[in-house]
């Protein structure tokens, strides 16, 4: 990203956050009784009662909605009034104080435990969801009712990945918050907009920032990308109108793209649309930290699927061109296993006959060359055994609860795609290198499959493969 675009966002971010404490303060000044002043940045001393004598106003509901908005708009311009220090204070206290009352749940249980009748019961188990519910959910709904209310509450908890990292309780707190934007998005309530170079300035901006793929350079980078043989979209949720939560880049070429770098070559001439028979998703980027691991609901590629196919409907062909960023990571594992011999017979023959002394031609060696993809005669070597791996790695390979270990292939086929095709070489800029050896994959979206697809993975934990890549993991 440009230094240009980065001190651009960096100043709309101080934008936003000194015009949302503004119109914030206009809201707590419409009720009676609403504290005004500003805490310290460090959140010490006496402003440490005066948040917990606001937090407790909050949770009280005296005076209607009026008043609770006012008291909410108040609260949230105590927390960006702090600095980092005062933040994690200020969460401190939202975590500890305002947990669940544990006494009153096992009092509960208790009774439940010992009721008599079916009517008993049924009460019982009504107060112990109640009681369950820790109060600070009920404090952060309320921020859902203010102008860019959920922003705020999705920036909170990107902040609380951080510092849940090394804090159960503030971890505790960032699983409360992701529970509750959970129940906000969802794949249904997402509008799709496509972007072009004429949308406002603003948000391509932020598509230069969010871009987390293939990054933007310049000014001429995103202009390329929104020429006439390229699509972008992206998603919206009506309570965050301005504030995209992914960006979907695709190009119009003829046949499946199988290489980035040409992909994105500024100096190619323009494309045809209208003799486009592919429509090749290049990047998907998730735009907001705070909504890391809230998933969108399934479909959300074929809903461009089904816009560019009324649009363009002379395209036959809906593939990716994907990144496979935990493929080095995993085969570096593999390498370093003692007694794991990953070649087969013939490729350690095509690895002993390189012109290079014996002791340089394992694989581990090969493979720390610095540069090693600009020797012809190792990257013919190395095509063969570490292609066959990647099919290994992007079918075989799981978590422990079943889904596909490569996080770009889980995303993939649970939105029912089916691996369709290895490309050596893909990507072989320092990040493609570094994240996998220079290799992508092509995932294919085939309309009347993509229901199926999805079933037998995310069902059967099922990997849907074309012929050629499912042979070459069995090799």
């Amino acid at each position: 990203m440009s230094d240009r675009a980065t001190t651009g966002f960096l100043d709309g971010v101080f934008d936003r956050i000194s015009h949302l404490r503004t119109m914030w303060r206009d809201i707590a000044a419409s009720a009676r009784g609403v504290w005004s002043g500003a805490p310290k940045p460090e959140l010490s001393g006496d402003d440490v009662d005066r948040l917990r004598e606001q937090l407790r106003d909050c949770l009280d509901g005296r005076g209607g909605q009026v008043q609770a908005r006012a008291r909410a708009a108040s609260l949230g311009r105590t927390y960006l009034a702090l600095n980092a220090a005062g933040r994690s204070r200020f969460l401190h206290v939202l975590a500890d104080e305002f947990d669940i009352d544990r006494a009153a749940v096992h009092s509960t249980w208790e009774r439940l435990r010992r009721a008599k009748s079916d009517e008993e019961q049924r009460k019982l188990e009504r107060e112990l969801r109640a009681a369950l519910e820790p109060p600070r959910i009920k404090l952060l709904t309320q921020f859902n009712a203010l102008p860019e209310g959920v922003k705020f509450l999705v920036d909170m908890r990107a902040e609380l990945m951080t510092l849940g990292r090394t804090d159960p309780a503030l971890a505790a707190l960032e699983l409360d918050l992701k529970g509750l934007l959970a129940s906000w998005f969802d794949i249904g309530f997402l509008e799709v907009k496509r972007i072009t170079w004429e949308s406002p300035a603003a948000l391509l901006e932020k598509l230069t920032l969010y871009e987390a793929v293939h990054e933007i350079r310049s000014w001429q980078d995103l202009k390329n990308r929104l020429e006439a043989d390229r699509r972008c979209f992206a998603y919206f949720h009506p309570r965050m109108p301005d504030e995209p939560l992914i960006f979907v880049e695709v190009a119009l070429t003829q046949g499946m793209a199988d290489n980035v770098q040409i992909l994105l070559d500024e100096t190619a001439p323009l494309g045809d649309p209208g003799a486009a028979d592919s429509a090749i998703f290049y990047s998907i980027s998730n735009c907001q930290r705070g909504l890391s691991g809230i998933s969108f609901g399934d479909f959300l590629i074929k809903r461009v699927v089904d816009q560019l196919a009324a649009e363009l409907t002379h395209l036959k062909t809906y593939a990716t061109l994907s990144p496979m960023p935990g493929f080095r990571a995993w085969l570096d594992k593999r390498i370093a296993e003692p007694g794991n011999e990953l070649l087969t017979q013939g490729e350690r023959r095509i690895l002993d006959a390189l012109p290079l002394p014996a002791a340089e031609r394992s694989l581990a060696k090969l493979l720390a060359r610095r540069n090693w993809h600009e020797d012809e005669a190792v990257v013919q070597a190395l095509k063969g055994p570490l292609t066959r791996l990647a099919a290994r790695y992007v079918l075989n390979e799981k978590t422990p609860t079943g889904r596909a270990f490569d996080p770009v292939a889980h995303f993939h086929l649970s939105n029912g795609a089916r691996v369709e095709r290895l490309n050596w070489r893909g990507d072989v800029s320092p990040k493609g290198m570094q994240q996998s050896y220079g290799m992508m994959i092509n995932y294919l979206y085939r309309l009347p499959e993509i229901e199926e697809n999805h079933e037998a993975y995310t069902g059967e934990g099922r990997v849907a493969a074309s012929a050629a890549i499912t042979r070459l993991a069995k090799g």
